[in-house]
């Protein structure tokens, strides 16, 4: 029987019930009598602590609380992807649809107590059984992750039906091909137990709890973004963690998305976890006009929108973070590399915030709870590259990257320093970098990526042998222009000798033929690996080169004169010469040098 009891206490989002005993930590409960969702966070004697994850207007002392024996979950299945989802996985277009139905002026409004299926329950998908040329046979021994049959969920996505965690056996009935809901039985397995198993399209899986998998594998293979200064000097890796922090305008929002569109993995969840609504209404209104610049289809065919604006209910903003994770594992256990974009979780930490302080914890660092670390800690702890259950072949991975938004961008608050502990990929948003123009507004001084060695390989193999010598002579080119940034404010340049000139006039073409980037230019947008090299390759043998006519006594002015138009062409190389059109930066970067050379004979 499920436990009932009666509202006793309401503060905000906080619910405490009384009458709750036999209640279980973290069981998802109906709230009230328009059943809000619910979920215990804390027992106390026979009351319960409730954090719900809608609006508790109008709600009153005395309304009932069922329990559901059951913790917060998601419904996994075919139907997601391409979906929109509020913090708790509800439908948000079928929650509009519904609201409509009763009143088509309120149909914008999320009414609360609305109920309906994550996935579709009456749309029939394409069951194929077997998948890769191997149809499990009556009497084969099955178990945790094995693909019983194939769904076509998009152009983009075969979604693939396996055998739920948990379930172990022999298998004794498998559909035939056809067309089936997502409720519809598609084999029967009988455990080793004797217990009988029917096995559906769609399993649920509660949020808080990692999905198993056999063994994590070092993230080796980076994560192709498109975008420079991330791929070449601060790579990520399929499997890898990162933080983009940055104050108020330093673009975090356009760098994610630009994540989000470009990158080369093969789903996507985008989590709009308590910021403006504004922003989120341009995710939601440009991402379904997308195309994947992959493969050329709709971009929403390999994403997962999940929307918990800051004008929506504050506990709801917290679970968002779990549900997205655990959908992204859920992909992830079918062999597909996923990305994980959380925007931000500095407004995940101040739900955090804010439900300690209704449950009147004591607060730590800046009144955020003291299990603020460990909370961080649980949910980038679920990104990796993984070898699934079922198959020793099948390979997975999520990556996760999460915005954060220090006040007034400070990089020391908890948020902040906390997060630095359990990433390895920290592209710091820089507040001067973006007033003045420079986008990716990525500071090269600050950021920081422990996957430079793990990706070289990839490099080696798949692009060019030298990528990670020029790359290194590229950061120190910049880190030597940091520090004589100081010395030039107090002197100016004429006081260094050329070789220093030359270091800042490098670095100048660097950054601004490199590192810069326009998320809005077609060709810029986007700069594939080889390109990126080819750029990079152009720049460092310059500078190879010129500190060589510099030691023979030639100025810094002399080789931008030698250079004249050539010094524009080598900038805007980004904008003018497409990805495919590599033979033209490397027939420019000859012209260079040619000229170059031309320099060091008429000098003698």
């Amino acid at each position: 029987m499920p436990v009932r009891g009666r509202i006793v206490r309401i503060a905000g989002p906080l619910v405490v019930a009384e009458g709750m005993t036999g209640a279980q930590m973290y069981e998802m409960v109906k709230v009230g009598e328009d059943r809000l969702i619910g979920e215990i966070t804390r027992i106390v004697g026979d009351k319960a602590f409730i954090q719900v994850y809608e609006s508790t207007t109008g709600l009153r002392p005395g309304e009932p609380v069922e329990g559901t024996g059951a913790p917060l979950s998601v419904e996994l299945g075919p139907g997601i992807i391409g979906n929109i989802y509020d913090g708790v996985q509800r439908p948000l277009p079928l929650i509009a649809e519904e609201v409509a139905k009763k009143d088509p002026r309120r149909k914008i409004f999320i009414e609360r107590g609305v109920e309906v299926p994550p996935i579709p329950l009456d749309k029939k998908w394409h069951f194929q059984p077997g998948f890769n040329g191997h149809r499990p046979s009556i009497g084969d021994k099955v178990g945790p992750g094995d693909v019983l049959g194939i769904v076509e969920e998009t152009s983009l996505i075969t979604h693939k039906i396996m055998v739920p965690p948990g379930v172990r056996g022999t298998l004794k009935w498998l559909a035939p091909e056809g067309d089936y809901t997502v409720t519809d039985v598609i084999a029967e397995i009988e455990g080793n137990d004797g217990k009988k198993y029917s096995v559906a399209m769609r399993q649920r899986w509660p949020v808080r709890v990692p999905r198993p998998f056999v063994r994590k594998l070092e993230p080796n293979t980076p994560l192709i973004t498109g975008m420079r200064i991330i791929d070449t000097m601060f790579p990520m890796a399929k499997g890898g963690t990162g933080a983009i922090p940055g104050g108020f305008g330093t673009g975090k929002t356009v760098t994610l998305h630009s994540l989000a569109q470009w990158s080369d993995a093969r789903v996507v969840v985008y989590i709009g976890c308590g910021e403006r609504g504004n922003e989120m209404t341009e995710v939601l209104e440009r991402f379904p006009k997308y195309k994947d610049p992959w493969t050329g289809k709709p971009l929403m065919e390999r994403t997962i929108l999940i929307a918990n604006t800051s004008n929506m209910p504050v506990a709801a903003r917290e679970a968002s973070i779990y549900v997205g994770i655990t959908l992204a594992e859920y992909y992830r256990d079918m062999g597909y590399d996923v990305l994980l974009v959380a925007d931000s979780t500095s407004r995940w930490a101040e739900a955090l915030r804010e439900i300690a302080g209704r449950l009147e914890e004591m607060p730590a660092e800046e009144g955020y709870p003291s299990y603020l670390a460990s909370r961080l800690a649980e949910f980038y702890e679920r990104a990796g590259r993984v070898v699934a259950l079922g198959s020793p072949e099948r390979l997975g991975s999520v990556t996760v990257v999460g915005a954060v938004s220090p006040p007034g961008g400070d990089f020391t608050e908890p948020v902040t320093s906390h997060t630095k502990r359990f990433i390895r990929v920290f592209w710091a948003l820089d507040t001067k970098l973006a007033y003045s123009r420079h986008y990716p507004a990525i500071n090269w001084i600050m950021s920081y990526s422990a996957y430079v060695e793990t990706v070289a390989e990839w490099w080696h193999k798949n692009v060019d042998p030298r990528w990670k010598e020029y790359r290194d002579e590229a950061m120190r080119i910049l880190l030597r222009e940091d520090e004589l940034q100081d010395i030039v404010r107090l002197v100016g340049t004429e006081s260094l000798d050329e070789r220093d000139k030359l270091v800042l006039e490098t670095a100048r073409m660097l950054k601004e033929g490199f590192l810069k980037q326009n998320a809005f230019d077609p060709i810029d947008a986007f700069t594939t690996p080889q390109k990126q090299f080819k750029l990079l390759q152009m720049f460092i043998d310059f500078y190879k080169k010129a500190s060589e006519l510099v030691s023979h006594g030639i100025t810094v002015a002399q080789i931008r004169q030698a250079l004249g138009r050539l010094y524009v062409e080598m900038i805007k190389a980004k904008f003018e010469i497409p990805n495919e059109e590599l033979e033209k930066i490397e027939e420019l970067r000859r012209r260079v040098l040619k000229t170059l050379e031309e320099l060091e004979v008429r000098s003698g």
